[in-house]
């Protein structure tokens, strides 16, 4: 068992197939995407399997999309002539456990957005921690995220966070949700699942 394959198994529990969602990460993460006959090469028939778990995960997305590159509007097609893509903050998280073991969500958000730039990239944990507690099913809103960059010191920057938050794969626009968004009155977001799957420990 790899270090990667190790990590994930204390999550997700899903016995052989998580160590073919790790054989398939550690092939995926290094270039940022992986083809169909890629997956299917490294796992023979249990492709469909890896590609539902990476995508409920959200480790793994279809590059083919219905309408936008919102995740919910990622279109999930196993066969051959599709590709499927790391989310940035997944490439941080696998590449953390392939040397280390262990699935760290709180150094993975450090580096990504050190490496972006971002000057608060300390804070950038504690935000990521705050959005989880105030989201519902992953799910959070523009309104929850100014007040947690008020309360952290960072109000003044909140749509180049929220730029930052989603180009680095902790979330993502959840722009099917109108009757939702309408009721909010305010754009609703998905945080990706995999930077909280060490509290919850769910699968």
């Amino acid at each position: 068992m790899n270090k990667l394959e190790k990590a994930l198994s204390k999550l997700l529990k899903h016995g052989e197939l998580t160590g073919h969602l790790a054989s398939v990460l550690v092939k995926a993460s290094k270039r940022g995407s992986i083809s169909y006959r890629e997956v299917d090469k490294i796992v023979n028939d249990n492709a469909e399997d890896v590609f539902l778990l990476g995508n409920e995960w959200r480790l793994l997305l279809p590059v083919r999309t219905v309408k936008s590159a919102a995740w919910e509007d990622r279109l999930l097609l196993c066969k051959p002539g599709e590709s499927y893509e790391v989310p940035n903050i997944a490439r941080y998280l696998v590449g953390e456990a392939t040397k280390t073991g262990r699935w760290d969500p709180e150094r993975a958000i450090t580096k990504i957005f050190k490496e972006m730039g971002e000057p608060a990239w300390e804070r950038m944990p504690k935000l990521v921690e705050r959005l989880e507690e105030q989201a519902r099913d992953y799910r959070v809103t523009a309104s929850q995220i100014k007040k947690i960059c008020i309360e952290l010191g960072l109000g003044d920057r909140v749509d180049a966070l929220i730029a930052e938050l989603k180009a680095s794969g902790v979330m993502s626009p959840k722009l099917g949700s109108i009757a939702e968004v309408s009721r909010e009155g305010t754009p609703i977001y998905e945080l990706n699942p995999s930077l909280f799957m060490k509290k919850g420990e769910k699968g």
